[in-house]
C-alpha cells in the first residue's frame, strides 16, 4: 500500500492548471476498471461552481438526457469500499486502524474540511436570490452527491495502492493531476483546480488580503482563520478603528476585527482602562455588545532584550478572570495559589 504522504498532502493542496491529458487518461482508465464504456465526452469546467452550472441546464450539453445516469457508485465508491475490505481482511481491525492513522488519517480532516467548505459555498452563492432557496438547495445537493472530489479524495486515496494495474490506478492520477470531476454514463464533466490556496498553520483558509481558495473562473471563498466572511469584509479591515469595531453588530466579524486590529492596540487606543493589578501584571477587559467581554493580561517579560529593553506581552484569558494573577496562573494550566515564579519570562 501506498504511504507516500507527502505526495498525496501536495497534490491535495496543488493549485495552477490542471494536467489535462493525464486527467483525461484517469477518467478512461477508470470507467474500464469499473466494467463500463469510456464516457463519449469529457468536458471541462474552471470551478464546482461552473460545472453545477453545467449540469442544472435542463436542455444543455450537460444535462440529464444528454449524460445519462450517475456512474458514481461503480467508478469511485464500489473501487474504495472493495479495497478497504481487502485491506481490513489482511491486516485486521487493529492492523487497518493503525494504518489509516499513518497515512490518510494525517490528511483527513484537513481534505474534508476543505471540501465542505466548497460546498458550502457553493450552496450559499447558488441559491442566493433564488424564488425557493430550499428548493434549490435541495437540488444543488443532489447534484453535489454525485461529484467524485478528485484532489480532495487525497486522503482515503493515500491509505490504497494506486500503481499501474491496481483497481484504483485511474482515480489516482486523476485526483493528481485535476480537481472535482462527475462521472455519468455519457459524459464526464472535470474541473479545473484552484489558482489560489491560503492556509494558516492549523490547515485552515485564511487570507485578510483576498481570497483564501480562488478558481480561474472567479469562483472564490473568503475566510479568516477558517471562519467565511464576505469579500466587502476583507477590503475594510485595512481601515479599522475602535469604533467601527464596537458598532459591528455581527459578533463573529467582530471577533474577527479584534484579531486583524490586535488585541493590544485596541487596548491601546480605546480608552480601555485596567480591571486588576498585582506583581504578576495588569488584568484588562474590554465589553463586547451581544458577546462575552474580551479579557487580557499585560505582562512584562523580566529577562531584558539585547537593546536592554523590556518587552510587553499581551495573554488572552478566560473572561471569568478576577486578577492578573488567576489569569497568569490559567496560562500555564495552575491554580492562582499554585503560580508562584521564582523568575517571570
Amino acid at each position: 500500500m501506498s504511504t507516500d504522504i507527502d505526495v498525496w498532502r501536495a497534490a491535495a493542496a496543488a493549485t495552477g492548471p490542471a494536467d489535462r491529458g493525464a486527467a483525461e487518461a484517469g477518467v478512461r482508465l477508470a470507467y474500464r476498471t469499473a466494467g463500463l464504456a469510456e464516457p463519449e465526452r469529457i468536458v471541462w469546467a474552471d470551478s464546482p461552481r461552473a460545472a453545477v452550472r453545467l449540469l442544472d441546464e435542463d436542455d444543455g450539453p450537460c444535462g440529464p438526457a444528454a449524460r445519462g445516469r450517475g456512474v458514481r457508485e461503480a467508478v469511485r465508491s464500489a473501487p474504495w469500499a472493495a479495497e478497504r475490505d481487502r485491506a481490513q481482511r489482511r491486516l485486521g481491525p487493529q492492523g487497518w486502524g493503525r494504518h489509516w492513522g499513518a497515512t490518510g488519517g494525517h490528511l483527513w480532516e484537513h481534505t474534508e474540511r476543505l471540501a465542505e467548505r466548497v460546498r458550502s459555498g457553493l450552496v450559499e452563492e447558488l441559491t442566493a436570490g433564488s424564488a425557493d432557496p430550499a428548493a434549490a438547495e435541495r437540488s444543488l445537493r443532489l447534484l453535489l452527491l454525485d461529484a467524485v472530489l478528485g484532489q480532495h479524495d487525497a486522503a482515503w486515496l493515500c491509505a490504497f495502492d494506486t500503481q499501474e494495474g491496481t483497481p484504483l490506478h485511474g482515480l489516482g492520477v486523476l485526483a493528481r493531476s485535476a480537481g472535482w470531476w462527475w462521472p455519468y454514463e455519457r459524459l464526464a464533466v472535470l474541473c479545473e483546480r484552484p489558482v489560489e490556496l491560503h492556509r494558516d498553520e492549523a490547515g485552515r483558509l485564511d487570507r485578510g488580503d483576498g481570497p483564501a481558495l480562488a478558481f480561474p473562473d472567479g469562483f472564490a471563498l473568503h475566510a479568516w482563520r477558517g471562519m467565511p466572511v464576505p469579500a466587502e469584509f476583507l477590503a475594510g479591515l485595512g481601515t479599522l478603528t475602535p469604533e467601527r469595531i464596537r458598532e459591528e453588530e455581527n459578533a463573529e466579524l467582530r471577533r474577527v476585527m479584534l484579531e486583524f486590529y490586535g488585541y493590544d492596540r485596541y487596548l491601546r487606543e480605546s480608552g480601555a482602562t485596567p480591571v486588576h493589578q498585582d506583581e504578576t501584571g495588569v488584568l484588562w477587559r474590554i465589553p463586547m455588545p451581544d458577546d462575552e467581554p474580551v479579557v487580557m493580561v499585560e505582562v512584562v517579560n523580566s529577562t531584558p532584550e539585547p537593546d536592554g529593553t523590556s518587552r510587553t506581552y499581551w495573554l488572552r484569558v478566560p473572561p471569568t478572570t478576577r486578577t492578573a494573577r488567576q489569569g497568569v496562573a490559567w496560562t500555564f494550566g495552575l491554580e492562582p495559589e499554585a503560580y508562584a515564579p521564582i523568575r517571570q519570562t
